[in-house]
């Protein structure tokens, strides 16, 4: 099933999957999408392979790479930012870096049987709504659309053992860390210009990303970086150069080499791979 509503130049819309309409799966490349999904689906979000053996919620931006398996079920939600737009009500929901933009992860949530029944709930009121002629339609869908996201971020701060004042303070952090990340990586790419964005020395951010994280501040900028590039190679018909440019890199070269080293694969040879895949 189908269904789609449009109020001016706000657009909400579900699907479920295994339907004809994800023939067309690259007709939602525009929209945000929360994608709800059975164990025992499959998913390739951003180029990583998920085989889910529990029930699990993807957070998606437009532009991310996604391939659902023909035989997923569940359902994906999908509505564009004039409809809801996370950067502008961070403050009520508090999800941006974590649901989206994370440049830590991709943005997961794993649901326990008690969790899958409070968002079968909302997904079963959200999709009777379209049935209503009335006023108030957008208005509610916004809210059943928020419900899923606050429950969804509070799930995953108690999957992440985010319980003392001290861990929340870090997450805070973080981030904040990965918002600026995913502002800045054009035009950014060292640890000591997101120090300087953030007033502190660069030692003392190295120290604070790692302390409760394997991963280095110089580590996630490369990887979103990288990200990027991947996702235009794959999106997009630009040349190598072209892409390396759109990502601040004037020296094609340095760009390839980058690139190269942290993928194990040319930009041509990994475009060709996932063109031929898709």
């Amino acid at each position: 099933m189908n269904q789609f509503k449009q109020f001016a130049f706000k657009k909400f819309g579900y699907t479920t999957f295994g339907q004809p309409a994800f023939e067309a799966m690259p007709a939602f490349d525009s929209f945000v999408k929360v994608a709800y999904l059975k164990a025992g689906s499959s998913a390739v979000v951003d180029f990583k392979e998920y085989q889910l053996e529990q029930d699990a919620l993807f957070f998606i931006s437009p532009g991310q790479f996604t391939h659902f398996d023909e035989a997923s079920q569940g359902t994906l939600l999908y509505y564009n930012r004039d409809f809801y737009c996370v950067e502008i009500h961070d403050k009520e929901v508090a999800c941006d870096g974590i649901l989206f933009h994370n440049v830590y992860d991709i943005p997961v949530v794993y649901l326990s049987p008690e969790n899958t029944q409070a968002m079968e709930t909302i997904v079963t009121e959200l999709k009777a709504e379209f049935e209503q002629q009335d006023s108030t339609m957008e208005e509610m869908l916004r809210i059943l659309l928020k419900s899923i996201i606050i429950k969804a971020t509070r799930i995953w701060k108690q999957q992440h053992q985010v319980t003392t004042e001290e861990i929340r303070q870090e997450v805070e952090f973080s981030r904040k860390f990965s918002q600026l990340v995913e502002w800045h990586y054009t035009q950014h790419h060292t640890v000591a210009e997101y120090a300087d964005l953030l007033n502190m020395t660069p030692k003392a951010l190295n120290k604070r990303i790692t302390r409760y994280s394997n991963t280095t501040p110089n580590d996630i900028i490369k990887n979103r970086i990288i990200l990027e590039a991947k996702r235009l190679l794959v999106h997009t018909s630009l040349s190598v150069k072209e892409i390396g440019y759109k990502l601040g890199y004037d020296d094609s070269s340095y760009f390839i080499r980058l690139f190269t080293s942290q993928t194990s694969a040319s930009p041509q040879n990994f475009r060709l791979k996932y063109q031929q895949a898709i």
